[in-house]
């Protein structure tokens, strides 16, 4: 088959792939709105950016649903990292007034 012509299982799997990632960006976004409204509640209360315990309950949440779904933890613990490692870096520029 030449490089012309469509596979077209290719291009759904392709579309389905892109819908998932709309709706992972759509997902994020909506993360975002509700940590921005807790990364300044703690600052109008006076409350650090971060809070360990609750990151790390989330942590092992985390790697608990991925282990369930067929998941590597490993890459969910890491990609909830980064997440709550942006919310921090939020939380604490809404604390400095930025």
């Amino acid at each position: 088959m030449g490089q012309a012509e469509r596979d077209e299982t290719l291009d759904e799997y392709r579309s389905s792939i892109d819908n998932i990632d709309a709706a992972l960006i759509h997902l994020l976004a909506e993360r975002f709105k509700v940590t921005r409204k807790v990364g300044a509640h703690k600052a109008a209360v006076d409350m650090p950016p971060a809070d360990l315990e609750r990151e790390a309950s989330q942590v092992q949440r985390m790697r608990e649903l991925a282990e369930s779904t067929g998941l590597d933890p490993v890459f969910s613990e890491k990609f909830l990292r980064f997440v709550i490692d942006e919310v921090i870096r939020h939380h604490e520029n809404a604390s400095n007034g930025d």
